[in-house]
């Protein structure tokens, strides 16, 4: 029972989870979460047909009903969940994964996630302890559920004039090729188009530098004045500026301030995750923005900005929630509003890169991970020898630590679905920067 993670439920095919497996969750599925209808979408991978099937047939013994929306991203998922009101909804995809891999984002009434601790847990008791499994004197029945045309139009709802950019775009082979082309248009320059659970040209993880390699060749060769990319399943997206540089995500939840506190005038919460750094709260406090602070993945951040009634949030891995989307993560939409304020921006002569400078105020290390078992002392070491040496002015702990001096902060935490340990550091310079890494890294690495 390899594939259940804190968040969802993810492995490789045929090593960590299969068709049995699907059957199984399948059947339990509607009853652990008390429903007898479950919507199910899932992506394009290759074993996503066979884990499809399966996972049909035991939500039907079981006695449900299934609303099968096909072939679908992820977000697609949370909005007809929410908009519908389905208590389970099942994605089968594997995000970011490796092809080989394969998995179940699982959803409850009003898209919240599932997570290990609200149902999952108990879905792998059950699986692991034999419960039974007959087949229901009346079986479920399968109902097509085609909402495409409507998902569309509420994306599209969002779109302002943005004929003035040039786009280069990469649909990473995943599911955002379902939509592009509907929402975009031929606008884009576009690549890795074609729907392939092979993924043929790079993974869909655009975090990793390697993947995003074609992209910023493609902004760089058309002159383009953005490059949008996004991940397997479509809920993440990431970008490069004009220069095919990089943006660290957490510095586009500072620009969507642009959208929801100054064009739309919205005072309130805005969601960070524990890595960001301190410039995205100074750069929206001015805009009428608070920022809030909490754990990393989609099973914190959508409760917790529900509970919190915040306007918007987003991650260092490039999830972007909105209160106009249930409180729910989608790439296409993020990057939609992004694309409407590097139009706005660029109508009064900005560029991206000229955008993001005014907001990055600091040196920044990124993530920089530890493989290693002793993940608590470590953790410790670090956090109590830095406070040794200098007085905190902030202190946070409910997702491994991230202690704030006057000039310079970290984090460090365990990966909830990775053997890594974690450690981001930002820095009013480069030496102090290098310095407080270096420390850092000397500490871990004794543990090792």
């Amino acid at each position: 029972m390899g594939a259940f993670h804190a968040y969802d439920i993810r492995g490789e095919y045929n090593v960590d989870l299969d068709k049995d497996f699907a059957y199984k969750a399948g059947y339990f599925l509607p009853e652990l979460l008390c429903t007898d209808k479950v919507l199910v979408g899932r992506d394009m991978r290759v074993s996503s047909p066979e884990m499809h099937e399966y996972l049909l047939k035991g939500i039907t013994d079981a006695g449900a009903d299934v609303y099968d929306l096909g072939l679908s991203t992820t977000p697609m998922v949370y909005y007809a969940t929410a908009k519908y009101g389905f208590k389970v909804s099942v994605q089968i995809t594997a995000s970011h994964n490796p092809r080989e891999h394969n998995g179940m984002k699982v959803s409850r009434g009003n898209a919240l996630p599932v997570a290990l601790d609200t149902g999952l847990g108990t879905l792998k008791q059950w699986m692991e302890e034999g419960r039974p499994m007959p087949v229901a004197a009346k079986r479920g029945t399968v109902h097509e559920m085609d909402i495409r045309k409507e998902y569309v139009e509420f994306q599209l709802s969002y779109k302002e004039d943005i004929s003035n950019l040039k786009i280069g775009m990469d649909l990473s082979n995943g599911m955002a090729s379902i939509f592009a082309r509907n929402i975009f248009g031929s606008q884009p320059e576009y690549i890795c188009e074609e729907l392939d659970g092979t993924f043929p040209n790079h993974e869909a993880n655009p975090l990793l530098a390697e993947n995003r390699e074609m992209l910023v060749e493609l902004v760089r060769e058309k002159g383009c004045d953005v490059g949008v990319v996004y991940d397997g399943d479509a809920d993440r997206v990431m970008f490069v500026d004009e220069k095919g540089e990089f943006v660290s995500p957490d510095l586009i939840i500072a620009l969507l301030g642009h959208y929801f506190l100054e064009e739309r005038g919205e005072k309130g919460i805005v969601l960070q995750d524990i890595r960001s750094s301190k410039a995205v709260a100074e750069y929206i406090a001015p805009m009428g923005g608070e920022i809030a602070t909490w754990k990393v993945g989609r099973a914190f951040a959508a409760p917790r900005l529900r509970e919190l009634d915040g306007i918007y949030g987003g991650e260092l891995a490039g999830h972007y929630y909105f209160k106009d989307f249930f409180y729910s993560d989608s790439g296409i939409l993020a990057s939609i509003l992004v694309l409407n304020i590097l139009a706005a921006l660029k109508r009064k002569g900005v560029k991206l890169s000229e955008a993001i400078s005014k907001i990055r105020r600091y040196e920044n290390s990124g993530e920089i991970n530890f493989r290693l078992e002793r993940k608590k002392e470590a953790m410790d070491a670090v956090r109590d020898w830095f406070i040794s040496q200098e007085k905190p002015t902030a202190t946070m702990d409910f997702d491994g630590y991230r202690v704030e001096f006057r000039e310079w902060w970290f984090n460090i935490r365990p990966s909830n679905t990775e053997p890594y340990l974690r450690f981001i550091c930002e820095a009013t310079s480069k030496a102090l920067l290098d310095e407080k890494v270096a420390k850092a890294r000397e500490i871990i690495e004794s543990f090792s």
